[in-house]
């Protein structure tokens, strides 16, 4: 089920992340310094170029995040084959597109997770 997540080619002019790269900070630093509130326009590259991904409510964003920076491969397939995580699909995308609604989203690259911000 991993090899879902295999990102497609690079475009021609990446955006470039660097939780997984030069970086020295320990991993729980690169996550907390690697999310933050975002709204659909951000997310929207990300979406078209197969590197996004849904993670349910009923996740910490930063345990997804973290499974993912560890390769915690059993982790990660469990939460896809639940529907915990994954990728959105088209109909996703045109609700977003029409909705006001924030989020908060997580780098590792070269995925991007994200999830809706909790409505109080």
């Amino acid at each position: 089920m991993v090899n879902d997540l295999n990102p497609p080619e690079p475009p021609s002019d990446p955006m470039r992340y660097g939780i997984l790269g030069e970086d020295t900070s320990s991993t729980e630093d690169k996550l907390e310094k690697y999310t933050g509130g975002v709204t659909w326009a951000y997310l929207r590259p990300h979406f078209k170029e197969g590197t996004l991904l849904f993670v349910d409510s009923s996740l910490e964003l930063k345990t997804v995040g973290k499974a993912m920076a560890d390769d915690n491969k059993a982790q990660i397939e469990s939460w896809l084959k639940s529907g915990d995580v994954l990728k959105p699909g088209d109909l996703h995308a045109q609700h977003w597109e029409q909705s006001s609604e924030s989020f908060v989203a997580l780098v590792v690259s070269p995925f991007v997770l994200f999830q809706p911000v909790p409505l109080d």
